[in-house]
């Protein structure tokens, strides 16, 4: 048997089916980022709505035989498969058996596989028992109940609404976060309660009619610190009436303190419920540009923008630039791109990524740099330094583009002292006005200029020079005409924009 669990455990470790399927479960389970989670939210959601909506229904009326099939039959079977599959992806016992097993051989010891098959079992046995798992188990139970009385288990299908419902999930991390206060105020008034409740118990209780035990005479003291007063027991003494002046009191100090507690929460935590609603907004978009930092270059490129972005986030350390940022009509927020946990909030894995590195020292965009790619390599990383220097160790720490405003800056300035014309002219094509600009073509999105070479393009009749070709990483600067056009190039071409603009729509009409 050993060996037997042993060799199934290899062969499971070893499958890149087996474990492609538990990732993909456990990332569309689990992962908000997924863009396919929605849709299993939505459907868990619409089953537990349906569900409880039979549960009123039936109150009054007669149910149709294929109710009682939907409700007891399958969406208790979709809880069930739902509840393996979360207790499945929770933790990986063929992992801890093949870990042991490496482990054992590693120290030269024996090898026992019940010894990792009980802490994986015991890791699985603590998840069964969290809040959430017994929710889950619990609204699968309806399928099991013979008798009518047992359908309020249908209730506890509303409780998994806490982990499909995202508002409800912050609304609970807020209180959370003041578990102390309001567990401090709640035994304070449960003492109060007490108190009062034992106190006209002993006054009252052969004097007042209603209250005939402890029970109702602790009852009457928890409604009237709630300030509810249903009017069904009153006190009948002075000494009675005064201990309800004293309940009273407390219990408007009381609903006031904890008023109080939860507004301050909210408001603690408001900005960072601002800032998780704006990186949802931009994890549903195929594509984003991520720029760290709001400084002059941010300014300048988002100056030089003809239309206005629309996927994009800054990403700021600094809270004051934040202000200004989002004063100008920008969308930023507080973070620290350098930090793992910051950038592992974006969605890259089903996205593609730019990360723009405008801080304002070299070091800041280099570990901001070395972060990205840690999370993922396909993340493309643009970053700013401040010489060449430098460029060499941007490059090792990953990143895809490196610029050197500096140096671009003292160039235009020695152009312009010595070759004004050339200034301006330069100036106008990085600046797209007047006269020309330079536009990329991706030849993917034109199939029709693939196996083309350059002269049969008649750039000329279009007005347009042609510069150069990008392919697989490398720019050919004026290759010969007869150079044929492949299937992943980029054509480097310039001219004026409605130039660009004719061309691209002549080509995209054959396609």
């Amino acid at each position: 048997m050993n060996k037997l669990l042993l060799s199934f455990a290899l062969f499971l470790h070893g499958s890149k089916r087996y474990r492609s399927t538990k990732e993909f479960i456990h990332d569309i389970l689990t992962n908000a980022n997924n863009p396919n989670k929605k849709y299993i939210d939505i459907t868990i959601i619409f089953l537990i709505v349906t569900s409880v909506f039979i549960l009123i229904y039936e109150v009054k009326n007669p149910v149709p035989e294929w109710f009682d099939i939907y409700d007891i039959y399958f969406v208790s079977f979709v809880f069930a498969i739902e509840y393996l599959l979360r207790l499945w992806v929770y933790n990986d016992l063929s992992e801890d058996i093949v870990q042991e097993y490496n482990d054992a051989r590693y120290l030269q010891r024996d090898f026992s596989v019940w010894d990792s098959l009980k802490t994986g079992l015991s890791a699985k046995l603590q998840y069964i028992f969290t809040p959430a798992a017994l929710i889950d188990l619990l609204a699968i139970f309806p399928a099991y109940r013979p008798l009518r009385i047992l359908r309020i288990f249908v209730l506890f299908r509303v409780l998994k609404l806490l982990r499909y419902t995202k508002s409800i999930k912050q609304f609970l991390e807020v209180l959370s976060n003041k578990k102390f206060e309001l567990l401090t105020l709640l035994f304070l008034l449960f003492f109060i309660v007490m108190i009062a409740g034992i106190a006209i118990y002993v006054l009252e209780e052969k004097i007042n009619p209603n209250i005939e035990s402890l029970f109702d005479a602790i009852y009457w003291a928890l409604v009237t610190i709630s300030t509810v007063g249903y009017g069904d027991i009153s006190p009948v003494t002075d000494e009675g009436r005064t201990i309800s002046i004293f309940i009273i009191i407390s219990g408007i100090a009381m609903m006031s303190f904890s008023t109080s507690i939860i507004v301050s929460a909210f408001s603690e935590k408001l900005s960072e419920l601002k800032e998780n609603r704006i990186i949802e907004q931009i994890n549903k978009n195929k594509s984003f540009l991520l720029i760290c930092g709001y400084g002059q270059l941010a300014k300048m490129f988002f100056r030089q923008r003809e239309t206005e972005m629309l996927n994009y986030i800054i990403l700021e350390n600094n809270p004051e630039k934040v202000k200004l940022a989002i004063k100008d009509g920008y969308r930023a927020i507080h973070e620290d791109a350098s930090r793992y946990d910051t950038l592992k909030k974006f969605n890259t894995d089903h996205a593609d990524i730019t990360m723009l590195c405008l801080a304002d020292n070299d070091v800041e965009n280099i570990y901001i740099s070395l972060n990205a790619k840690s999370i993922s390599r396909k993340i493309k990383v643009i970053a700013r330094a401040s010489n060449s220097a430098m460029v060499s160790k941007f490059k090792y720490a990953g990143v895809d583009h490196v610029l050197l405003p500096n140096m671009v800056a003292n160039t235009m300035i020695y152009t312009a002292i010595t070759q004004p014309t050339m200034h301006k002219a330069i100036h106008a094509i990085l600046t797209g006005k007047n006269i020309a600009r330079i536009d990329e073509v991706h030849v993917n999105y034109y199939p029709t200029l693939i196996g083309k070479n350059i002269e049969e393009l008649h750039l000329k009749k279009s007005k347009l020079l042609f510069l150069g070709i990008k392919r697989e990483g490398e720019f050919m600067f004026n290759p010969p005409l007869s150079s044929s056009i492949e299937h992943h190039d980029i054509l480097l071409v310039m001219g004026r924009q409605i130039s660009l603009d004719y061309f691209k729509m002549q080509h995209a009409g054959d396609v």
